[in-house]
């Protein structure tokens, strides 16, 4: 090998400030050539080189984005925060897939049962954003609790995130299911406002009760609210949390829990049940 890439073009290369077509060839060159790579390390501010190499070996060992996470990047989302949300335990293909095959069974029941209101998937359907509110959060149930609870940033901004996507798996599923039961037009709609409630309930008693126990307290409510409804309806009439008086009732208790946790939004820093203060 008669010609070697010139020292000057070497010291230039080693700080980056090499420019084309020269940079292609001493690319080529410097693959090939013993000599060349030597005077190349000679050169090289030792550090920055050390710098380099932890920055490659930092790539190399990133864990690679999921398509959730990837999507949620791409749409703006920061990369933190993209993280927190795809670490959520209920945006696990084996929730949605659990989630999507009991509301189908439900609309199956629903449309076989002939009855006048679909009072089965009404029933049904606010528990499921409840549910992964319930399971969300936490150290019982969140593998990524570590994680989260290190997060730098505010705790109630950290459960709004998740809650947001909780909700919008949640209720984008039973929106779905909701499509399949037209025969019973905006009646089948009757379950969103009590969803609504039932999970601002459920967060606003977060801070006293817990990230598990809290939602458990709201669905046992809502299940004995469903059985004396049920048992004060007269045949074939429709439940009391489905008629207009109760979607009103609804509409106000969410409003009124939202305002309550907005309230106690501070106390998601401070040592409650289920929780530890963030670093």
């Amino acid at each position: 090998m008669t010609w070697h890439v010139a020292e000057d073009d070497v010291r230039a290369y080693a700080r980056g400030e090499l420019a084309p077509p020269m940079l292609w060839s001493a690319d080529t060159h410097l693959a090939r050539c013993a000599e060349c790579r030597a005077l190349l390390a000679s050169v090289t501010d030792p550090v920055a080189l050390d710098a380099g190499w932890e920055r490659l070996d930092a790539e190399l060992d990133a864990p690679r984005r999921g398509l959730v996470e990837s999507l949620l990047v791409r749409i703006g989302v920061a990369d933190h925060t993209a993280r927190l949300l795809a670490a959520t335990p209920v945006l696990r293909r084996s929730w949605f897939g659990a989630v999507a095959l009991l509301l189908v069974m439900t609309v199956l029941m629903t449309d076989a049962s002939n009855v006048a209101a679909p009072d089965v998937f009404l029933a049904l359907a606010p528990l499921l954003p409840l549910a992964g509110v319930a399971m969300a959060y936490g150290p019982v149930l969140d593998p990524t609790y570590e994680m989260t609870v290190v997060a730098p940033m505010h705790g109630f901004k950290l459960l709004m995130i998740r809650t947001t996507a909780v909700l919008v798996a949640g209720l984008g599923l039973n929106g779905l299911a909701t499509l399949a039961l037209p025969g019973y037009g905006l009646a089948a709609l009757a379950w969103l406002l009590p969803a609504l409630a039932l999970t601002s309930t459920s967060l606003a008693l977060t801070p006293r009760l817990g990230p598990v126990l809290a939602p458990g307290v709201v669905g046992v409510a809502w299940t004995a609210l469903l059985v004396t409804a049920h048992e004060r309806a007269t045949h074939g009439g429709t439940l009391a949390p489905f008629t207009a008086t109760g979607q009103t009732v609804a509409a106000a208790v969410a409003v009124l829990a939202a305002g309550l946790l907005y309230l106690a939004r501070d106390r998601f820093d401070t040592k409650t049940p289920g929780f530890r203060p963030t670093a």
